[in-house]
Formats: structure tokens, C-alpha cells, sequence
């Protein structure tokens, strides 16, 4: 299957000079060095279409979907796009950082509220929102850093 008539790379002179800057360096991420290389490949000139994604991929020694998805973030998003990678969108940000996680073990390790034996983790995620600590957190994200902490509550 070839992409190439909807995505077809047309570099600056600046571009490519900065590419070559790239791939001329010593220390590069593997994969930025990667998607620089495609970049320089794919690219058609001033005019013209320049090579297939198979072309580009098999010279390279990468799939045709990696030489693609270059293709594509260059000419819908730009140069800096098509070389760095994107984040990832698949795990949501931790809600405890490393001084929130802290506060929790801390008041965790507290003596219980009055008239109960033990702290409950309902209790201590009521405990950090009423403290200022984060704005909302649930039972089992307390339960699970608690978890991660290894420590002795009692």
C-alpha cells in the first residue's frame, strides 16, 4: 500500500541542512536520528514525488507504516513534530507526586481519628483533599500507593 500522493515531503533548504545537522551529530536518540533519516530520504524536491514509502523503507530498513507516519506528522504538523515523539496519550498524569505521596505515609502513619482503631483509605482520601494536598482521589489510588510504599502503618 503506498501513502505517498496525500503526504508528499518537500524540505527547505534550511530543513534539510538542519536534518544533515542531525544525522551528522554524534550522540542523537535512536529514533529522532530514525525519523530524520526518513525525512531526508522521502523528501521530493522542489518538485516532483519523490520515493514510495516502500522505497524509503526498505532503504532505511524501517516498515512502511514508520515511514508514513513521518511523512504525515511532517506535512500536517511540521518539522518538529515529525521528529520528536509524541507523548504518551495511553496512561493518565499520577495524581500523588513525590511530596504528596510523603503526606499521605505521614498522616497514614498517624494515630487514627477519634473513636476509630485505624485509618480506612476512605478516610485518608477525604484526609488529603481536606488538607489541600489534591483537589480529589479516590480509595484505590491511596490503596495503591500505600501499596507501593511498603510502609508499616502500624
Amino acid at each position: 500500500m503506498n501513502y505517498n500522493s496525500k503526504y508528499v515531503v518537500r524540505l527547505t533548504e534550511e530543513e534539510r541542512d538542519e536534518l544533515q545537522g542531525i544525522v551528522g551529530r554524534g550522540k542523537v536518540a535512536a529514533a529522532k536520528r530514525m525519523r530524520t533519516q526518513v525525512l531526508l530520504k522521502a523528501d521530493a524536491g522542489p518538485e516532483g514525488s519523490g520515493p514510495t514509502d516502500e522505497q524509503v523503507a526498505e532503504a532505511l530498513d524501517v516498515s512502511k507504516i514508520t515511514v508514513h507516519r513521518v511523512r504525515k506528522a511532517y506535512v500536517e504538523e511540521g518539522l518538529r513534530a515529525a521528529l520528536e515523539r509524541r507523548p504518551n496519550a495511553g496512561r493518565p498524569p499520577r495524581k500523588l507526586d513525590g511530596a504528596a505521596e510523603a503526606q499521605l505515609v505521614a498522616v497514614a502513619c498517624s494515630p487514627a481519628p477519634s473513636g476509630r482503631a485505624r485509618w480506612t483509605l476512605r478516610m485518608l482520601a477525604d484526609k488529603l483533599v481536606e488538607l489541600e494536598v489534591v483537589d480529589s482521589i479516590g480509595k484505590d489510588c491511596v490503596r495503591q500507593t500505600l501499596k507501593k510504599t511498603r510502609s508499616s502503618r502500624g
